[in-house]
């Protein structure tokens, strides 16, 4: 396979907060959450060819419209889908991936690329990004930041701010043979682990 395929493509404003990101919606999901709404986009070979060419095309056209590039998906052709977010960071673009899995699973050689990601598979009983009960979580990877709070109504929002400083796999600094570095900070409040969360008060 030589290139990843795209469903679908548009400007969004939520799904990355604070930015304006141009979102891809790559074909091929392995996951298949019951209650998907881009079941259409599972077929691989569905869609259009997102070469670096056509990508580059593409960022061209946004420039200083955009201020990140987000894929919903691409994550199983790990080589594949570095290649683009190589190139987005060449144009000087936040990247983001929307993924099923957890932050564990993504495949290590994607997060020194990435700025952001969205984890974990679509359960309707947890409800959508955000929900207080949900699975899914919201990561600023560069910052180490839990920022799933910002997806949540405003009274949630004081029981859902996390410092990721702890976490045992979030790398700090990656390197092709090693696995995960955790870095030490003074910090409010801390995501403990893939599991659970503990809240603290913010130190004043």
């Amino acid at each position: 396979m030589n290139n990843l395929n795209y469903y679908a493509e548009q400007v969004v404003w939520q799904e990355v907060p604070e930015h304006t990101s141009l979102a891809f919606t790559i074909c091929g999901c392995p996951i298949g959450c019951k209650g998907c709404h881009s079941a259409e986009s599972w077929p691989e070979n569905s869609g259009y060819p997102l070469s670096a060419e056509m990508l580059h095309d593409k960022l061209l056209k946004y420039s200083g419209l955009i201020s990140c590039v987000l894929f919903l998906g691409g994550e199983w052709h790990p080589a594949l889908l570095k290649e683009l977010l190589l190139l987005c960071k060449k144009h000087r673009l936040h990247t983001c991936l929307y993924t099923g899995l957890e932050l564990r699973e993504i495949p290590i050689n994607l997060i020194d690329s990435l700025d952001f990601v969205k984890t974990g598979p679509w359960k309707k009983e947890f409800g959508p990004l955000g929900s207080p009960s949900g699975n899914q979580r919201f990561y600023d990877l560069k910052n180490r930041r839990d920022l799933t709070w910002k997806f949540q109504s405003p009274q949630h929002h004081d029981t859902q701010f996390h410092d990721m400083s702890s976490r045992r796999d979030i790398p700090e600094k990656v390197a092709p043979s090693h696995g995960t570095a955790v870095g030490a900070e003074n910090i409010s409040f801390v995501y403990i682990d893939t599991s659970e969360v503990t809240t603290k008060p913010p130190i004043n």
